[in-house]
């Protein structure tokens, strides 16, 4: 006989124990046992694989404290993200009413102390029109894990509506972030709450910089206002911010190829009209 009050330590012995618990048939018991074992690759951070591939890959063994782990709630809105636009909304808003299910269960045998899912509301299934497209791809392409700069600019142009040379050429005194508006020649400028809120974590001990920095120091000669004049990092440029975003994007893309940073844009002239 299973121990049920005996705290598990691994993410999948957690799983039969919910699953023994909620006394399911046996055909929801395995609708569930697979909805919750996709969810281990995204707690491990890793990309979920899909078809073939998924029913084939033995999930990642992990603890179940990562659940507990700051990161876990990104890297499942993350992957919450990528399913719906990869297998539906609707199957990914089954897969996480599994996963919430089994969360209140394991928060309330007192294994796991947060929830990893706050505020994430269930997806909306796609219209047949090009803009609820477009509205699951901005949605799929903003929850992806990616580095806080390029989340910025990412946001800032679906929010803002600016054009991507213009939001790579602000620098760091041009934002008014506590009022969500630039100023001086910015001053036209808005964005919303994604943005103001991913604001202040890079702006930390920054002033009179570019905003958008590069990942390694600008080469000699280059014009002190278009470098950091601590780390000697130079403005990030179109083509690179265009290739990070075709690269971040290509899982999401049925033709594998990646989006543009155009079409993030018109999908936010879409919401904002």
């Amino acid at each position: 006989m299973i121990d049920l009050l005996r705290e598990p330590v691994e993410y999948a012995v957690a799983v039969e124990r919910y699953l023994d618990a909620a006394e399911l048939k046996d055909g929801s018991r395995r609708v569930y046992r697979i909805a919750l074992a996709t969810w281990a690759w995204a707690i491990a951070g890793r990309t979920v694989p899909l078809g073939r591939d998924r029913r084939r890959a033995a999930p990642p063994v992990l603890p179940l404290a990562l659940l507990d782990d700051p990161r876990a709630a990104r890297r499942l809105a993350g992957a919450a993200a990528l399913r719906a636009a990869a297998a539906g909304p609707r199957t990914v808003n089954r897969e996480l009413s599994a996963l919430r299910a089994a969360l209140g269960w394991w928060r309330a045998q007192g294994w796991l102390s947060g929830d990893p899912l706050p505020g994430l509301a269930p997806f909306a299934p796609a219209g047949p029109g090009a803009g609820a497209r477009d509205a699951v791809e901005v949605g799929a392409v903003l929850a992806l894990p990616a580095p806080l700069r390029d989340q910025v600019c990412w946001h800032l142009v679906y929010e803002s509506g600016a054009a991507i040379e213009r939001v790579l050429a602000l620098d760091v005194d041009d934002l008014d972030v506590s009022a969500r508006r630039g100023r001086g020649k910015a001053a036209d400028l808005r964005w919303g709450p994604g943005s103001a809120r991913l604001l202040p974590l890079l702006l930390v001990g920054r002033a009179g910089e570019p905003l958008l920095l590069t990942d390694r120091r600008a080469p000699a000669g280059t014009a002190p206002g278009e470098r950091c004049p601590l780390t000697g990092r130079g403005r990030l440029s179109y083509r690179r911010a265009a290739e990070l975003f075709t690269a971040a994007t290509r899982p999401l893309d049925p033709a594998g190829r990646g989006f543009t940073l155009g079409r993030l844009r018109l999908g936010g002239a879409d919401r904002r009209g």
